[in-house]
C-alpha cells in the first residue's frame, strides 16, 4: 500500500491546480464512496427491498429504456434521520426513499447509440411533500476509478447523501453513472468530455421522467441540476447544453442550477502545470480520455508519460479490476502524494508543450471542454459552491475564473466554503483516536488537506445548494 502522509513539506507545500475529487477519509488515499461513506452510513438501516418494473420502451430515442427499471430498495425516513447528514438537511425527513436502478439509451462522442445505466431516487410517503408534482434534481457524480461501480445500490454512500439532502425532503433524483460504467457497453469512459457528460444527464433526465409516469408519479416539470468536482463539469455541460438549444430549454424546463467544486477552466488550470493533489489519477484520466475522443493529444503514450507509466496507461482508468487505491499501491500511477508525480509520470517534452505550446493537442482538447472559456453565459439561477482551501480543484483555476467571468450577473452567486470546512475538521479531527492522528503525522493541517475535496467540502455545499433551490422549487 502506499505511505500514508506525513507532515513532511512534500505534502504540506504540494501544488495546487486542476481537476477532480479521489475523495478521502479516515487514511487517505480512500475510494470516492469512503467520503459520502462518512456522511451518510447505511449500516443501520431497516432496508425493505421491493421490485418495480417498468414496461421496456421500444422506442430508439435518446432517454429510452433498454430494459425494466428495478427499485432494489428503500431508504426508509427513520434511517435518512438517523445518518450523519441529518445535521446539515435542516429538517426531519419527509419521506421514504425507493432506489431504483435506470438503464437508458445515449449517445457516444460521434453521436452513436449507446446506453448508460443510473440511479432515480423517487420519494415515497404520506406527507404532501412525497406525493407531489416533484421538482426533478439531476446530479452529476465524481470522479470514479473502479468501472463496476452503480449509483442504484442502497449502500453507495453519494446516493445515500442525496436521499438524505433532498429525495428524503420531497425531490426526485437522478443521477447517471456515466459512459463506460457500470451497465454502459460504450468501450471507454470519455472524462472531462463535456458533450457526452451533458447528453447522459438529459438522457437520464429523459429516463427518469418515463420512469415517474410509468409508475403514476407526477412530476412538476421543474429541472434542478447539480453536481461536484467531476460532477460539477457535468452539471455545468448539462447547464451550458439546455441554455444554447432552444428546443433543449423548451423540453428540461430548467429552473435553477448549481455547480460544486467544477474544474470549469480546464485549459487555464492545465497551461499552469502545476501538480495537485491526486491529479496523478485526474490529469492522467483527462490526457488519455482525451486521446480516445480526439485522437491528437500525443502520437504514442510514451510521447506524453515516462515509463514505467506508459505501459499500459490507457487501459487502466476506469479499472474493471482494481480501486483509487489499488492504481496507487501497484505503481499504475506515481505514489507520491506530494509535488513529484508531475514530473515523475510526464515527459519533459510533454509538460514543455503544456506551458508552451497553446496550440498542442491537449490544450486544445481542454479548450473544447472548458466551460469558462467559453461564449456562453448562464441565464438560469445560478451557484458557484466551493472551498477556497480546496488542493485538488484549486479555486483559483476553477470557481475565481468562473465567478470574474460573470461577476456582473444578477443570477449567478458564490459561495465559498471555506471557513465552514476548516471549521467541520476540527470537528471530525477531535474524535479521531490516537493512532488515527498518527497516520497524518498529528497535524490537522494535514488531516484538512486530505480530506477538504472529499469529505469537509461536499456536505456544506449539499447544505447551499438546497437552501438555495427549496426556494423554487
Amino acid at each position: 500500500m502506499p505511505t500514508k502522509p506525513q507532515p513532511k513539506h512534500a505534502i504540506l507545500s504540494a501544488y495546487q491546480d486542476e481537476p477532480e475529487l479521489a475523495s478521502l477519509s479516515a487514511h487517505p488515499p480512500a475510494g470516492r464512496r469512503g467520503a459520502f461513506k462518512a456522511l451518510f452510513k447505511p449500516a443501520a438501516l431497516a432496508v425493505a427491498c421491493t421490485l418495480f418494473l417498468a414496461a421496456c420502451s421500444s422506442s430508439n430515442d435518446p432517454g429510452s429504456l433498454i430494459e425494466a427499471s428495478q427499485a432494489v430498495g428503500t431508504l426508509p425516513r427513520a434511517a435518512l434521520d438517523a445518518s450523519s447528514a441529518a445535521a446539515l438537511v435542516g429538517a426531519a425527513a419527509k419521506c421514504d426513499v425507493q432506489v431504483i436502478g435506470l438503464n437508458y439509451l445515449t449517445r457516444g462522442v460521434n453521436g452513436e447509440p449507446t446506453n448508460a445505466s443510473g440511479v432515480l431516487l423517487m420519494p415515497s410517503g404520506s406527507d404532501a411533500a412525497c406525493k407531489g408534482p416533484l421538482p426533478l434534481l439531476a446530479y452529476g457524480r465524481g470522479t470514479e476509478v473502479s468501472k463496476g461501480r452503480a449509483l442504484a445500490s442502497l449502500s453507495d454512500g453519494e446516493s445515500g447523501a442525496l436521499a438524505a439532502f433532498f429525495a428524503g425532503q420531497g425531490y426526485a433524483v437522478v443521477a447517471s453513472d456515466y459512459l463506460g460504467y457500470a451497465k454502459s457497453a460504450y468501450s471507454y469512459h470519455p472524462y472531462l468530455h463535456s458533450d457526452t457528460e451533458a447528453s447522459a444527464t438529459i438522457d437520464a433526465i429523459r429516463a427518469a421522467r418515463q420512469v415517474a409516469r410509468e409508475k403514476g408519479q407526477a412530476l412538476s416539470g421543474k429541472l434542478m441540476l447539480y453536481g461536484y468536482s467531476q460532477g460539477g463539469h457535468s452539471s455545468m455541460s448539462t447547464h451550458k447544453a439546455i441554455e444554447t438549444d432552444p428546443a433543449l430549454s423548451a423540453e428540461m424546463g430548467l429552473v435553477a442550477a448549481a455547480h460544486g467544486a467544477a474544474p470549469s477552466a480546464l485549459s487555464t488550470a492545465l497551461q499552469a502545470a502545476e501538480p495537485v493533489l491526486y491529479g496523478q489519477i485526474f490529469i492522467t484520466f483527462a490526457v488519455t480520455a482525451w486521446q480516445k475522443v480526439y485522437g491528437n493529444v500525443y502520437a504514442k503514450p510514451s510521447d506524453a508519460f515516462k515509463a514505467p507509466y506508459a505501459d499500459g496507461i490507457e487501459s487502466i482508468l476506469p479499472s474493471a479490476t482494481t480501486n483509487f487505491d489499488g492504481l496507487l499501491a501497484q505503481n499504475k500511477v506515481s505514489q507520491d502524494l506530494g509535488s513529484g508525480w508531475l514530473n515523475a509520470m510526464f515527459t519533459d517534452s510533454f509538460l514543455n508543450d503544456l506551458k508552451n505550446n497553446a496550440n498542442s493537442g491537449v490544450i486544445q482538447a481542454a479548450k473544447k471542454n472548458d466551460l469558462v472559456a467559453s461564449s456562453w453565459t448562464p441565464k438560469s439561477p445560478t451557484l458557484l459552491c466551493a472551498g477556497s482551501g480546496d488542493p485538488v480543484v484549486p479555486y483559483k483555476s476553477a470557481q475565481a475564473l468562473a465567478a470574474a467571468k460573470w461577476k456582473g450577473l444578477s443570477n449567478v452567486t458564490v459561495v465559498d466554503v471555506d471557513a465552514q470546512a476548516q471549521g467541520f475538521a476540527q470537528q471530525l479531527w477531535a474524535g479521531q483516536t490516537a493512532s488515527q492522528k498518527a497516520g497524518f503525522g498529528n497535524s490537522i493541517d494535514v488531516y484538512t488537506r486530505f480530506n477538504y475535496h472529499g469529505t469537509l467540502a461536499p456536505p456544506l455545499c449539499l447544505s447551499a445548494v438546497k437552501s438555495v433551490f427549496d426556494k423554487l422549487k
